[in-house]
């Protein structure tokens, strides 16, 4: 062997040595840990309503109208909704009514298209129950004014509040 190439030798083994590379020592050795990951899910509802209104009265019953109340829960997630009895003084949830000043124009919500199961606050007597899936469930309440109400003309509003307990 030459001085030059033993040199050259030489100089490649200490050019290696500073990269880092070596021939004795193992290359790709590494070191492993684990970690838990974890969450809760808590049981929840949400809740919205579109309008309901009932046109035009003249004393003649007024059917077939119509709100949807729209209910997300938690998958598996039980729950019922009530209806308030609005704000009128003096109302119930079987005698509700829309004001106009001091005129008083009676309605009902019930929680059937035939009209029979009114829609009220009580749970397991007068509310609409179900079971959360994670999607939007919409549940249909349907109105009545009575035939028979003359009172003053002009326009009637009332406010229901919707509750789903979970």
């Amino acid at each position: 062997m030459t001085f030059r190439s033993a040199v050259g030798l030489a100089l490649c083994a200490v050019t290696l040595g500073f990269l880092g590379f070596s021939p004795s020592r193992a290359f790709g050795t590494t070191a492993t840990t684990t970690f838990g990951v974890s969450a809760t899910v808590l049981a929840t509802c949400t809740v919205s309503a579109t309008a309901m209104a009932f046109g035009n009265y003249s004393g003649v019953l007024i059917t077939g109208t119509t709100s949807t109340i729209t209910v997300t829960c938690t998958n598996t997630t039980t729950y019922n909704v009530g209806l308030s009895a609005g704000l009128s003084t003096g109302a119930t949830v079987t005698t509700r009514k829309m004001v106009n000043g001091a005129a008083l124009l009676g309605y009902s919500l019930y929680r059937d298209s035939g009209l029979t199961q009114n829609w009220g606050v009580t749970i397991g007597t007068d509310t609409a129950s179900g079971t959360g899936n994670g999607a939007a469930q919409p549940i249909t309440v349907y109105g009545q004014v009575p035939a028979g109400q003359y009172v003053t003309p002009g326009s009637y509003a009332d406010t229901i509040t919707a509750t789903v307990t979970y």
